[in-house]
């Protein structure tokens, strides 16, 4: 190295920031003029630009507050218009319009990116997908919780009020295998070109594993990909959503049954459900009206009611989106769970060019 390090100096700021509350627990870089103005040159936009203003707290985020946050998250500068059209994606997707960030359930965005610059940037959308090793995944997912704290105020034990939270408010961003995929990106289903760069985003709660290696048949795989959406535990609305990041594995048994991704969402829609008796069993069997929480039906409202009577999870095959991410080396898939408000599923922005 041409240039002597200071690592005390390093520390210091470190910790200076850690005091001030600018950071997520985890070291950060510091935002100097010079690395800020790098930040700004990679993209048209205006450094003053509002990119949205959050009501309810009275507070708005910029071109530059979110540069210097995705400097704070160990973003590259080239990463800054991926970490633009994040937020945007997020936005949205309308989750935090409707509390979603301070939330009890304690979810964060799970951020998708399609398109060439998954490969120009070194996004991971193969093996450990969702694990650690990728500086353009955690830090542009780092960079969207940052700003939500350092921007918006919404830390822990202040204005967020998670009850315990997940390890993905740290950082959730993804890439899809689309070369491992039998079937088109989700960036073109949403209706992008496939040169376009997209970010997709959902507010989800909890990502869970499941692992189904051992059979050859299409409606065993999905029976359990379905066992795993509607499980009881987290719904909280009578109806919800569903991310099935699938492995390429089983993307591929899928496919080469001739199933497509719509058939898989609606097969998915179909048999996700529960009896009104699972969801007694559970407590969850009742509404609250106006609001629409599930909670314990009243002896009065079960009255006329049928053990066996069908309540579906899923509005239409619609609320199912389908993403292929992972290696392909073994029949593992993910299933995340959203939050339950939104305005759009999921949302999206494209990646601008410089």
């Amino acid at each position: 190295m041409t240039q002597e390090m200071n690592p005390e100096a390093a520390i210091a700021i470190n910790e200076y920031y850690f005091e001030q509350g600018w950071a997520d627990g985890l070291p950060v870089i510091p935002p100097t003029p010079k690395r800020l103005d790098a930040f700004l040159a990679t993209t048209k936009r205006s450094s003053n630009e509002v990119l949205w203003r959050m009501d309810a707290v009275g507070r708005e985020c910029t071109v530059e507050l979110a540069a210097i946050n995705a400097i704070l998250a160990g973003c590259r500068p080239e990463y800054f218009p991926v970490v633009l059209a994040a937020f945007e994606a997020v936005v949205d997707e309308g989750a935090a319009i409707f509390g979603a960030w301070q939330s009890t359930t304690g979810g964060g965005p799970l951020l998708i990116v399609n398109g060439p610059m998954r490969h120009t940037l070194g996004f991971n959308s193969g093996g450990n997908v969702l694990g650690p090793g990728f500086r353009a995944n955690a830090t542009v997912g780092r960079a969207i919780r940052l700003i939500i704290a350092n921007v918006f105020g919404l830390r822990p034990h202040e204005l967020d009020q998670a009850t315990q939270g997940t390890p993905g408010r740290y950082t959730l961003c993804i890439a899809e295998n689309e070369e491992a995929s039998p079937w088109e990106p989700l960036h073109v289903q949403l209706g992008y070109q496939p040169e376009d760069t997209v970010v997709s985003a959902v507010h989800v709660r909890s990502c869970d594993f499941l692992d189904n290696r051992q059979t050859d048949n299409p409606e065993h795989l999905l029976n359990d990909l379905v066992d795993t959406v509607h499980r009881t535990g987290v719904m909280v609305r009578p109806q919800q959503w569903a991310v099935l990041i699938l492995g390429p594995e089983h993307a591929h048994l899928l496919a080469r049954h001739g199933w497509s991704k719509r058939d898989v969402q609606q097969y998915v829609f179909e048999h996700a459900g529960h009896t009104a008796a699972e969801l007694a069993a559970v407590g969850k069997d009742g509404i609250e009206r106006p609001i629409g929480f599930v909670r314990p039906a009243t002896e009065e409202e079960r009255k006329g009611w049928s053990a066996d009577e069908w309540r579906p999870y899923l509005r239409s095959p619609d609320d199912v989106l389908v993403v292929v991410a992972g290696a392909n080396n073994a029949g593992v898939s993910t299933i995340a769970q959203p939050f339950s408000n939104r305005r759009r599923f999921p949302g999206r922005a494209k990646v601008e060019a410089s």
